[in-house]
């Protein structure tokens, strides 16, 4: 088997007019497709992301045995030149490349991809509401005041969820985007952030676990000033406080904060996590396997972080694709502690990209047994979106 085809997708979505998810699908001269995914959905730099997974997937894939991951990773890595520096962009279009033959793998062998990785240790995977202060539901929302962060954490708590995320900092007390996080923060700014979690604890109790994303936003001074007043609210971790760029600021944070510490999406391949894990940084690592390497890098950091009893949430801010990506893998690592399902994956456009877009059911993830990622692009929706197709 030898692939002879690519199409590139980016994708342009009329409810999330900011997120273009970048998509690869992979045709084989037997005629089975897989599709991976770019995890930069957001921010900036998706164009980019696009034509790196062309120029990787001209170079490296078309001819190749799609079965044989490891050697195809491991010619990517030593070959493209980029990739011995890491980063998102050429991380991504490698993580795309070997999701695509993963999804290959897994349908020409009739099997799920979690029984390739080593077969299934988590069923119905325990699933949070993340970033609810985004709109808990088809219709985006900005929550300023502390009820209204209440408000929409309420809303998945009635759905079954039993843990919630917020970002309880994005934005200040207008509702714009919250500006010198890095600076010590005044008494009424620290009170507007303590209220906004203090809100949401007392809306969903004490027995709903409550999660806490700074989206790297804050210096490790005012991540250890936050952290000490969240303190308080029984906080099931603690994400993204400070940039990636110094492995001391979380450990600066990790030590200081009594609160468990998470990260990871920004983290490509174990070489970046080395670090973090010789230094006791982090107590939960959020790997994205549409920018760490793919499933094949992607298994071997959640085995490496086992080796420090780190535990696992797989992050997800994509398609139903990155979706799948992550419960694929979450299904087969013993570490798994808690799979991320984003407001994002509630809006109708993200769910019209693939034939099926697999949704928690009272807080829990179900497993598809269907092969390789249980998923097909829709091509009645997709036809519409720009494509660069490689033969």
């Amino acid at each position: 088997m030898k692939i002879i085809k690519g199409e590139i997708f980016y994708t342009e979505l009329k409810d999330l007019p900011t997120m273009h998810p970048v998509i690869l699908r992979l045709t084989t001269d037997e005629g089975i497709t897989g599709i991976g995914e770019v995890s930069m959905t957001g921010g900036v730099g998706q164009s980019g992301a696009a034509g790196f997974v062309k120029d990787m997937a001209q170079t490296f894939a078309l001819g190749a045995d799609p079965m044989n991951t490891e050697r195809l990773w491991e010619n990517m890595f030593r070959n493209s030149l980029w990739s011995l520096s890491g980063g998102p962009t050429v991380f991504g279009a490698m993580s795309a490349v070997d999701i695509a033959c993963w999804d290959i793998k897994g349908k020409a062998l009739k099997q799920p991809i979690w029984r390739l990785l080593g077969g299934k240790t988590n069923d119905n995977l325990r699933t949070y509401a993340s970033h609810v202060q985004g709109g808990w539901g088809p219709i985006p929302k900005t929550c300023v005041n502390p009820e209204e962060f209440a408000e929409e954490a309420r809303k998945a708590v009635a759905e079954g969820y039993d843990a919630v995320k917020i970002n309880p900092v994005s934005v200040d007390a207008q509702g714009k985007r919250s500006t010198d996080l890095t600076k010590l923060l005044t008494r009424d700014r620290v009170k507007l952030f303590y209220d906004r979690v203090k809100a949401v604890r007392e809306a969903i109790g004490p027995d709903v676990s409550l999660l806490i994303d700074c989206v790297c936003a804050l210096s490790d001074t005012v991540a250890i000033q936050l952290g000490h007043a969240w303190e308080d609210f029984d906080i099931y971790y603690f994400e993204e406080p400070v940039s990636y760029l110094d492995v001391d600021l979380q450990l600066n944070v990790t030590q200081n904060v009594n609160i468990p510490m998470a990260a990871g999406e920004h983290i490509y391949s174990r070489w970046r996590y080395r670090p973090y894990f010789e230094a006791h940084a982090l107590k939960i690592i959020q790997p994205d396997m549409g920018n760490c390497g793919g499933l094949t890098e992607g298994k071997k950091i959640c085995d490496y972080a086992n080796i420090f009893d780190v535990t696992v949430q797989a992050h997800c801010y994509g398609s139903p694709i990155t979706t799948m990506e992550a419960v694929q893998m979450e299904a087969a690592i013993p570490n798994f502690i808690i799979h991320e399902h984003n407001t994002i994956s509630l809006r109708p456009a993200m769910k019209q990209i693939t034939n099926v877009s697999y949704q928690p059911v009272k807080g829990r993830m179900a497993v598809p047994d269907l092969p390789g990622l249980g998923i097909e692009l829709n091509d009645a929706f997709m036809k519409n979106m720009p494509c660069v197709v490689i033969k």
